[in-house]
Parts: structure tokens; sequence; C-alpha cells
């Protein structure tokens, strides 16, 4: 008889190999992998490829991500975390997730200056004009 595992409502699961995404401290908005856990509140992360040192890091300064570095061995160095990660492709992984994109979008905008968000706005207006515009025709057509 196959038992299968309980379907539990977490996803994401605290391993060895979880990419996790800081958000506290001098490396936020980094990605980084753990590499080993210390207790239930802490691990020891590293990101060579991202220019984040190995470090214990508290589990509320992070947030895990979908991405898992397959057969990842406990406690490795440096320079073979960075050939695992160039060969599974993490970094190029989380630069196609939709959390990645938006995370850009948001310090794109947030660097704007205030022409600029004055030319994003009537870029906008001409958009909704153009929208509005073929729409009323649209309704006029099948009227």
């Amino acid at each position: 008889m196959a038992t299968t595992a309980p379907q539990g409502s977490f996803k994401r699961l605290v391993e060895v190999g979880r990419v996790v995404l800081i958000n506290d401290g001098a490396d936020t908005g980094k990605i980084a992998v753990i590499v080993d856990i210390v207790d239930h509140n802490r691990a020891i992360v590293d990101g060579p490829t991202t220019n984040v040192t190995r470090q214990v890091i508290a589990f509320k300064k992070v947030v895990l991500t979908d991405i898992v570095v397959k057969r990842l061995p406990r406690t490795i160095g440096s320079k073979a975390l960075a050939k695992f990660l160039e060969k599974q492709q993490v970094v190029e992984t989380w630069q196609k997730t939709a959390w990645a994109q938006k995370i850009v979008a948001r310090e794109r905008r947030a660097a704007l200056s205030d022409f600029d968000r004055f030319k994003l706005m009537r870029l906008k207006k001409q958009q909704r004009f153009i929208v509005d515009h073929q729409t009323a025709l649209l309704k006029k057509e099948r009227a």
C-alpha cells in the first residue's frame, strides 16, 4: 500500500538549498541560499553571486522563495556554491519571476523625477483616450 505525504498548507519549507530574499539589513533586496540551519530561528545563508557574505541570519529577516538548489550539501563552501548556482541558473530563474520583476518596477518608479512622473501621467492619459475612443467605436458598431 502506497502512502502519500499529508497535504499541508505550507508550500515553502526551510531547507538547505532554499533560495531566500533578504528583507532587512545591509543586504536588503538581495537573494541568498540557505547552506545550513542553526536552530528553529536562524540559518546560515550565503550568496556568492549576489555579493551576500556568509552569515547567520534570522528567519524573520528573510522571505523564502519557491526556488530550491537541488542536491546541495550542507555547509558547502562559497566557491562550490557559486558553481552550483551558475549550473542551475538560480539568479536567472529569480530574475524571471513576477516577484523580482515587481521589485525592479518598484525601484524604477521610485527613481523617477518629478518631470518623469509628469511625462508618464501624460502618456497614460493619451493611452486611456485612445482605448476609450476605440471602445466607444466598437460599442457604436454593435448598437
